[in-house]
C-alpha cells in the first residue's frame, strides 16, 4: 500500500530530525529501512521506539550480560514485568521503574502516574497488585525548590496508591546535593498470580482484532519518552505538556477490568500504553509475535477533537492498556469493559503481511517493514574511560581528616547523624501512605525489609528497594555490589530467603565517558552480586540523562529484592523487644570510612574507598541468619548500614518509639580500631540480633565461617544506650536520640515554604 502525505504535517528538514532527538546517521538508517523520506508520523514513531527510554541503545549490550535464570524464575527480562514461582503453584509479579524528569517539572503528577505505570506492568501479567516500593533521591532540604518536589512527590505517591488501595509498604529515601537539579523517583509494584494464568503481551492469531481499553487518548504526555531521553536544563519546565496526567479512579477500574479479561479467555494479549503510547505497545506486541498489525488511528477513542495520528500514536494518557481479543470474542470483551464503566475499541487487527501499518481512515500514514521497526534501532557502547577527579577522590587518605571539636563526644556525633535526613525516620513520608490496606502487610514501613502474608497459605514475601549512590559514585562496581548485597541482608532480616531482583539504573548522559564508565562498571558489579547471592535479575528499567546544567546525579543504581519467607513464624523485626536477651553482632567491624555519611554529614567530604563487600562472606551470613531464624534463635535483626554499628544499634532501640527499650553494650574487642571507624564506619556484613540462645547463634556462625560475638545485653529499664570501649564509658539517653531521630524531617518540613516561595520555586527546574 502507498505512504501518503497527510495534508498539513510539517516538511522533514534536518531541523525537524534534530527536534525529534534522531542523529544524522539514524535519520540515514531510517530512510535506508523505508527506502524513502519518512513521513511526518513516521519520524514521529521512529524518535520515540528509538529513544533511549524505549531503545536501551546503551545500556542493552550491558544488560545482556546479567544472570537472568533460575529453575523459580518464570519470566525474565523482555515484557511488561518479572515472574517467579513461589511455590503451591503461585508466583509474584514485579518491576521497577523511573518517572524522573516528568517528577522534576511536575512532582505530584510525575510521581503519582509512575505509580500508576508500574502497577499496570503487573497487573498485565495476570498479577494483582498487593504491594507498592519507592526509592526517591532529593537534593538538599534546606532548599525551598526541594522541599517543595519532596513533598509534591509524596503527595502524588501517596494519593495515587491509596486511591487504587494498594498499599505501599517499603522504600528509602536520600537527600545529597548531587540530586538537587534532577530528583529521582523510582516506583516499584509486586503483584500475586497463579502460574497457569500467566499472561504475556505477545501479538499472535491473524485476523484477531486490536482493542484499545480504559480511557480515552488525549494530548498529554506526547513525547514524554524523549523528554525521558534527554537532559534536563533551564528550559524543561516548558515541557510540563510532556508529563501525563493520572486518574487513580480509573486505575483501579482498569486494574479490576483488565484481571477480568486475562482470566475470560477471550484475549490472547495484553499490554499497557507506557512510555511512547499506542506506538509502543503495538509495535512491540507485534514484535514479540513476529506478526504484523494494522491500526486505524479514526477508531482510537479520543477526548479532544482534531487529534492526529501523531499525537494520537504518542500520547501518553494515563489509564490505557491495549489487547489483542480472539477473533469473534469482541463483544465479550466490550461487555466486561462495560462492566466497569469502560469503553473497548477496535482499532485495527493483526494479519500477516509482516508490516507495522498505520492508517488514517482510507489513508496510509505510516508504514514499516514489521518487526525492524523494533529491531532495527542502532546500539552503541561509547568510550568508559573512569574521571581522574572520582579516582583522586577515592584515594584520598580520609583518615587524616582532622576530628572536629565536637567529636570528642561520640553521643554529639550519633544525634547528628540521627538527624540526617538521609539516615532520620521517613515517618513523615510513610504516615502519609496507606501501608495497612488489603491487610496482608505484616511488616510495614520503617523496618529492614517489608513482609507481606500471602492468604492461605503459611508464606510471606520479604521486599525491598536499596541502593547507597555516593558508593556507587566512588567505585561504581563496588557500589553496586553492595547495593544488591545490602538488599538482601535486608531481606534476610526479616526472615526472608532473597529470590531475585528487579533494577532500576539512575544514570547521567552515557555519551560522556566517565558516565558510560560508570554505568558499565555498575553493571558487573550487580552482575558478579547476583551471581554469587542467587538472585537473577528479572527485569528493571534503565534512566539514562540524569543530569541539569550543574551535573550528572550520582550513578544510582537501585535494587528492588524479592524475598520468600517459608513460614509465617519466621517473621523478623528490627527492634530490640526482650529485656535481658543477647546482643550478638554478625559479621566483623574495620576501619572503613570513605564514602560514608559520617565523613558527609560531619564533615561535609565525599571521598575515600568505600567498604569492601566480600560476596562470599554476604552469603555466609544470610545463610547464618536464615538458619538462626529457622531455629527459633532470633528473636530480632538489623542490618548495619548508613551511619554504621552506632546507628544501628541507636534505631534498634528507638526505632519503636511506643516501645523504646535500653542496651548494654561493650566493643572492647575492637579497641584498636579508631573510635569514629569503629562507631560510624559502614564495614558491609554486618548483622545485630537479639537472641535468647546465644550459644546457638554463634555455632551456627562458626559452622558458616561468620565472624560473630556476643556484644551485650538488651535492657528495657535503663532508658540509655550504654557503650563501653575498652576504658571508655559512652552513655546516651534513649529519649533524646529518638527525638533526633523521629522528628528531624518533620521539623524541616515545619519550614516549608509560604505558597508565594513555593511558587518561585516552581518556576525552575534547577
Amino acid at each position: 500500500m502507498t505512504v501518503t502525505v497527510r495534508p498539513g504535517d510539517p516538511a522533514i528538514t534536518p531541523a525537524l530530525v534534530a527536534e525529534h532527538g534522531l542523529t544524522t546517521h539514524e535519520y540515514d538508517l531510517l530512510v535506508a529501512m523505508l527506502d524513502r523520506t519518512p513521513t511526518f508520523t513516521e519520524l514521529g514513531i521512529v524518535s520515540a521506539l528509538w529513544s533511549e527510554h524505549c531503545s536501551y541503545k546503551h545500556s542493552k549490550p550491558l544488560l545482556k550480560t546479567l544472570p537472568t535464570k533460575a529453575p523459580y524464575v518464570l519470566q525474565g527480562p523482555g515484557e511488561n514485568a518479572g515472574v517467579i514461582s513461589i511455590g503451591d503453584g503461585l508466583a509474584v509479579a514485579f518491576k521497577i521503574e523511573s518517572h524522573n524528569h516528568p517528577s522534576a517539572v511536575e512532582p505530584y503528577q510525575g510521581a503519582a502516574t509512575g505509580v500508576g505505570g508500574i502497577l499496570r506492568d503487573v497487573f498485565t501479567m495476570g498479577a494483582r497488585p498487593i504491594a507498592l516500593l519507592n526509592s526517591l533521591r532529593f537534593g538538599s532540604l534546606d532548599s525551598a525548590r526541594v522541599r517543595y518536589l519532596f513533598a509534591g512527590c509524596v503527595k502524588g505517591i501517596g494519593d495515587y496508591g491509596n486511591c487504587v488501595g494498594i498499599p505501599t509498604v517499603a522504600g528509602e529515601v536520600v537527600f545529597d546535593p548531587a540530586y538537587e537539579g534532577n530528583p529521582l523517583v523510582n516506583a516499584m509494584c509486586v503483584g500475586l498470580l497463579k502460574e497457569a494464568e500467566l499472561m504475556r503481551a505477545v501479538a499472535e492469531g491473524v485476523g484477531n482484532p486490536i482493542i484499545a481499553v480504559g480511557a480515552r487518548t488525549g494530548r498529554d504526555g506526547i513525547h514524554g519518552a524523549s523528554f525521558a531521553s534527554e537532559d534536563l536544563s533551564e528550559a524543561s519546565d516548558a515541557k510540563r505538556p510532556r508529563v501525563q496526567v493520572g486518574d487513580p479512579f480509573t486505575e483501579k477500574l482498569l486494574l479490576e477490568a483488565s484481571l477480568e479479561l486475562i482470566h475470560s479467555g477471550h484475549i490472547v494479549a495484553i499490554q499497557d500504553m507506557g512510555a511512547a503510547g499506542l506506538v509502543s505497545s503495538s509495535a512491540e506486541m507485534a514484535a514479540r509475535g513476529d506478526v504484523g498489525v494494522v491500526i486505524d488511528t479514526l477508531k482510537v477513542p479520543a477526548r479532544e477533537e482534531g487529534m492526529t495520528p501523531y499525537e494520537l500514536l504518542l500520547s501518553e494518557s494515563q489509564e490505557r492498556m491495549l489487547v489483542v481479543a480472539k477473533v469473534g470474542h469482541e463483544d465479550h470483551v466490550r461487555a466486561i469493559l462495560e462492566k466497569w464503566d469502560l469503553t473497548a475499541a477496535v482499532i485495527g487487527e493483526v494479519i500477516a503481511e509482516p508490516v507495522y501499518r498505520v492508517v488514517e481512515g482510507d489513508r496510509v500514514v505510516a508504514e514499516f517493514p514489521g518487526i525492524r521497526l523494533v529491531t532495527d534501532c542502532p546500539m552503541y557502547e561509547p568510550e568508559a574511560r573512569e574521571s581522574d577527579d572520582i579516582r583522586r577522590r577515592r584515594e584520598e587518605h580520609v583518615h587524616l581528616i582532622p576530628e572536629r571539636e565536637q567529636e570528642c563526644d561520640p553521643c554529639w556525633t550519633l544525634e547528628e547523624l540521627l538527624r540526617s535526613p538521609t539516615i532520620a525516620s521517613k515517618r513523615w513520608v510513610y504516615q502519609q501512605y496507606d501501608h495497612t490496606v488489603r491487610t496482608g502487610t505484616v511488616i510495614g514501613p520503617g523496618g529492614d525489609a517489608a513482609v507481606v502474608r500471602i492468604r492461605g497459605t503459611d508464606k510471606a514475601i520479604a521486599l525491598k528497594t536499596d541502593c547507597n549512590g555516593r558508593y556507587t559514585y566512588l567505585d561504581p562496581r563496588n557500589g553496586a555490589r553492595i547495593a544488591v548485597a545490602e538488599a538482601a541482608r535486608n531481606v534476610a532480616c526479616s526472615g526472608g530467603r532473597p529470590m531475585a531482583i528487579t533494577n532500576n539504573l539512575n544514570f547521567g548522559n552515557p555519551k560522556r565517558p566517565e558516565v558510560y564508565y560508570q554505568l558499565k562498571e555498575a553493571v558487573a558489579g550487580m552482575g558478579e552480586a547476583c551471581l554469587a547471592l542467587g538472585t537473577p535479575v528479572t527485569g528493571g528499567n534503565v534512566s539514562l540523562y540524569n543530569e541539569n546544567p550543574s551535573g550528572a546525579v550520582y550513578p544510582t543504581p537501585v535494587v528492588g529484592m524479592v524475598g520468600l519467607v517459608e513460614s509465617l513464624a519466621h517473621i523478623t523485626r528490627s527492634a530490640f523487644r526482650v529485656h535481658n536477651d543477647s546482643v550478638v553482632l554478625l559479621g566483623d567491624n574495620t576501619d572503613e570510612i570513605g564514602g560514608s555519611e559520617y565523613l558527609q554529614r560531619i564533615h561535609n567530604v565525599v571521598a575515600g574507598a568505600p567498604p569492601r563487600c566480600d560476596l562470599a562472606g554476604e552469603s555466609a551470613l544470610i545463610e547464618t541468619l536464615l538458619e538462626s531464624i529457622a531455629e527459633g534463635a532470633v528473636r530480632s535483626a538489623h542490618d548495619c548500614a548508613d551511619g554504621g554499628l552506632a546507628v544501628a544499634l541507636a534505631e534498634c532501640v528507638m526505632m519503636d518509639r511506643a516501645r523504646p527499650t535500653g542496651a548494654d553494650i561493650d566493643l572492647s574487642a575492637w579497641s584498636s580500631l579508631p573510635m569514629r571507624a569503629l562507631l560510624f564506619g559502614e564495614a558491609q556484613g554486618r548483622v545485630i540480633v537479639t537472641t535468647p540462645d546465644p550459644a546457638a547463634v554463634l555455632a551456627t556462625a562458626k559452622r558458616h565461617g561468620v565472624p560473630a560475638a556476643v556484644i551485650g545485653t538488651v535492657r528495657e529499664d535503663t532508658g540509655t544506650l550504654n557503650l563501653t570501649i575498652g576504658e571508655r564509658r559512652i552513655k546516651a539517653r534513649v529519649a533524646q536520640l529518638a527525638d533526633a531521630y523521629h522528628e528531624a524531617i518533620p521539623r524541616i518540613m515545619q519550614r516549608s515554604a509560604s505558597a508565594q516561595d513555593v511558587a518561585l520555586a516552581s518556576d525552575s527546574v534547577v
